[in-house]
């Protein structure tokens, strides 16, 4: 099963990166405008507690502290920032590191290096034996990574379930706006 979802990673990252070519260099032109540095790139925690560089669209200010979204004050995201976390635009740059082979679509959300608590819950639960995701189960029922027990337990589930099925299931619902993605303080 799982080079079957890879396959399907490969041929919908692929596909997406074509058609929305026009569309990256709009957000990114946009994006300049907005913060004068238009990607953000993170390291996470990848397969197999593998470190990789992650790529957004930025949607904080330029210099905002590098840490676990729900840490951060709401003040730091641009108004252009809102409009591509509700419309998850932001995660569109992250189809590369799907086709690099660093994610899947589907997966657990990469966390930080420095979120030790979730690397731990996750660590017990095999879950970075999975490639993480640009979406999951956790990101379609609103659970993000300020409850990291819940959070592990829920990627867990999702892995144990993933088929085809569950597959397309997840990416539909994060294209038709189901989930509330990462909270931020207020």
């Amino acid at each position: 099963m799982a080079a079957v979802l890879r396959f399907f990673d490969i041929t919908l990252s692929l596909v997406g990166l074509i058609v929305l070519f026009p569309a990256f260099l709009i957000l990114l032109f946009i994006g300049f405008i907005d913060t004068g540095s238009p990607l953000f790139r993170q390291t996470r925690v990848g397969r197999k507690r593998k470190p990789f560089v992650l790529t957004k669209f930025r949607t904080m200010k330029a210099g905002t502290d590098s840490v676990a979204t729900h840490l951060v004050d709401a003040g730091a995201i641009t108004p252009f920032g809102r409009f591509l976390r509700a419309s998850k635009l932001d995660e569109l740059p992250q189809l590369w590191n799907v086709l690099k082979g660093d994610m899947s679509l589907v997966g657990p959300r990469p966390c930080l290096p420095i979120q030790q608590e979730l690397i731990a819950e996750r660590d017990s639960l095999g879950v970075f034996e999975a490639r993480p995701g640009i979406t999951g189960l956790a990101q379609i029922q609103g659970i993000d990574m300020s409850t990291p027990a819940l959070l592990a337990k829920t990627d867990h589930q999702m892995l144990n379930d993933l088929g085809c099925r569950q597959y397309f299931r997840l990416i539909l619902f994060t294209a038709l706006g189901k989930g509330a993605g990462d909270r931020v303080m207020h």
